[in-house]
């Protein structure tokens, strides 16, 4: 087991730590713990291991298992091939308590294109699969859409600004958790718009990583991928004015899929611009895209979620 893993493994919150003002653990040692987590263990060939911390909820956070899927299949391939998309199904509710086990399958190495394919196990049976593929680097043609003309992250309030006490007994599943993610949230949040009933089916934060990464691509592209997993269905909750675990709606991630554009750090800000087109048959999508401080569209996202309004 690799000293970070152990490090992850015995993960509470980190001693260190400093707290925001509602007193939960943020910053530099936070996000070490997270770095941690991402650094799977080599248990054989194309085979690794990954653990959740003690933290969890009753499930395994899914940006977490896409993250660590993501490692695994990028230690299968050369440094100058960078993951260009990735294409996951959520299949089963992890089991925070156990570790998991990635299966990396070498679908293709071709002259421009390597394709992975990674299944996570737990009790023996596959709980989440991906698809992963790389690219050399090359030159083509160039155009975006525009970002949004949005307040900067500094104009805007931190979490524990926004964490007022009734709102702490109400979402502490929400609310009390370490944050290794910095978010600044554009719109009002969900899980405080529901007061007031359905609005746009939108969401737009500024986050980043809250501290300084290692100069590793790969992990700032799978730290994104573990962000990009946090507030994306919010776009469709805001649409009902309803929340998880307060109002009557139960719901999952069933599918997520992301296309990376050009290069970026997730240790710097970025705009995450969330929207829903569509929910019916009990089930919702989301879009979401993001943007670099200075306008470049750095990834794409659109992920399709379980959501059952009672």
């Amino acid at each position: 087991m690799t000293e970070a893993a152990r490090i992850a493994a015995s993960a509470g919150v980190p001693v260190d730590a400093p707290k925001a003002a509602d007193g939960v653990p943020h910053g530099q040692p936070v996000l070490d713990r997270l770095v941690a987590l991402l650094d799977l263990e080599r248990i054989e060939e194309d085979i690794y291991r990954g653990v959740s911390p003690k933290h969890s909820t009753l499930r395994v956070f899914g940006g977490q298992v896409a993250g660590q899927a993501l490692v695994a299949a990028g230690r299968t391939v050369p440094p100058e091939r960078g993951v260009h998309s990735l294409h996951a199904y959520f299949i089963r509710p992890g089991d925070p308590s156990v570790p998991i086990v990635y299966e990396v399958d070498r679908i293709r190495d071709g002259r421009s294109f390597t394709t992975r394919r990674v299944v996570a196990v737990q009790h023996g049976k596959a709980i989440f699969a991906l698809s992963a593929s790389f690219q050399v680097a090359e030159s083509g043609a160039e155009h975006a859409e525009e970002m949004p003309d949005v307040p900067g992250p500094e104009d805007l309030p931190t979490m524990a600004d926004l964490v007022t006490e009734d709102l702490r007994r109400t979402f502490a599943n929400v609310t009390s958790r370490p944050r290794p993610i910095d978010v600044r949230y554009v719109t009002e949040p969900a899980w405080v718009s529901r007061n007031t009933g359905p609005r746009d089916a939108r969401n737009q934060v500024w986050m980043r990583a809250d501290g300084v990464l290692p100069d590793d691509p790969l992990l700032h592209v799978c730290v994104l991928a573990y962000a990009s997993d946090m507030t994306l269905l919010d776009a469709i909750l805001a649409r009902h004015g309803v929340y998880w675990g307060t109002d009557d709606v139960n719901g999952a991630s069933l599918d997520h899929a992301m296309w990376f554009h050009r290069p970026f750090r997730a240790d710097e800000w970025v705009l995450y611009d969330c929207a829903s087109p569509s929910a019916s048959g009990g089930r919702g999508l989301a879009t979401g895209r993001f943007y670099t401080r200075d306008g470049q569209l750095v990834a794409t996202v659109v992920q399709e979620g379980l959501l059952r309004i009672n």
